[in-house]
């Protein structure tokens, strides 16, 4: 499947910012079994400096330094994206995951995508007996790793509430799991944290994923949503697979990857500092758009 995809980010301030120092990871890399084609990023107003580098793990960053004064800072990030990702898989087929966390931690490499990276507390997806107790719920002994995680993805489905209005970036990993509110960010987190607190290796996966209107209604653009979800390390035979708990599926071709890292801090499309006021607004635009063959 190809894709083109369209990220637009547009921070409207209360009053001018006179300089601000961006970094952004709103571009995709070629990894994770899909290769992107081509990709543009344009930024108004024009910045005076600009340096680009693939992060440790692999995600495309722009370095982005702004010293004229604006009210308006628009990013828009354009990319053409192929994915050949086969999201079928046989659940009874891996071994169990208790056999899969001992290769784990025998694991010596300490390449990016080791999971040694990917084993231990990070600051937005720390260790919570609670959220431990609660995927272990899924993990008995001896059952094979995939179908365990295949449970707990579709039990946050069924017990979770997407509400955007419940949590912020900043809300706290026990409060999303303790009111059952949240977004996709929230749920991640929290199937991130259980895996790691059973010893197995997780990592948190930002990107887009295509929506399909319903029958005989158009596309809205920019209807579809920036998404994240989790990838757990499966084995050497499997290596990582992807599980997305907010919709109780495999991640397959209707996925696009923008970066992988320990949790949201890591991938976070846009950070940096500015100098100037505290108010701002911030609107988010995506659309992922199928070619047709």
């Amino acid at each position: 499947m190809i894709y083109d995809v369209r990220h637009v980010t547009t921070y409207t301030y209360g009053s001018p910012v006179t300089f601000a120092q961006c970094t952004l990871r709103v571009q995709p890399a070629t990894s994770h079994g899909q290769i992107v084609e081509w990709s543009r990023l344009s930024i108004d107003p024009q910045p005076a400096a600009m340096t680009e580098h693939v992060s440790f793990f692999g995600n495309r960053v722009a370095l982005v330094q702004i010293d004229v004064p604006h009210e308006v800072l628009r990013i828009e990030a354009r990319s053409r994206v192929a994915v050949d990702r086969n999201a079928a898989l046989d659940l009874w087929a891996d071994r169990s995951w208790e056999d899969i966390r001992e290769l784990g931690f025998a694991r010596a490499s300490m390449q990016p995508t080791s999971p040694a990276h990917f084993l231990y507390p990070s600051p937005l997806a720390g260790f919570a007996p609670s959220v431990t107790d609660y995927v272990g719920q899924s993990f008995v002994r001896g059952r094979c790793i995939t179908q365990a995680a295949s449970e707990v993805m579709g039990r946050i489905r069924r017990e979770f509430k997407y509400d955007p209005d419940a949590t912020k970036v900043s809300t706290p990993l026990v409060e999303a799991f303790q009111n059952r509110h949240g977004v996709c960010q929230d749920f991640a987190h929290i199937m991130i944290a259980g895996l790691r607190g059973l010893g197995l290796s997780a990592a948190y996966v930002s990107g887009y994923i295509r929506t399909i209107p319903p029958a005989g209604k158009p596309r809205l653009e920019g209807g579809d949503a920036s998404h994240a979800w989790v990838a757990l390390w499966c084995g050497p035979d499997r290596g990582w697979l992807g599980f997305d708990p907010t919709n109780d599926i495999m991640a397959g071709d209707d996925h696009v990857v923008l970066g992988i890292g320990r949790d949201y801090a890591d991938v976070a499309p846009v950070g940096g500092i500015l100098q100037g006021t505290r108010e701002q607004d911030v609107a988010v635009g995506v659309d992922v758009i199928p070619l047709l063959p």
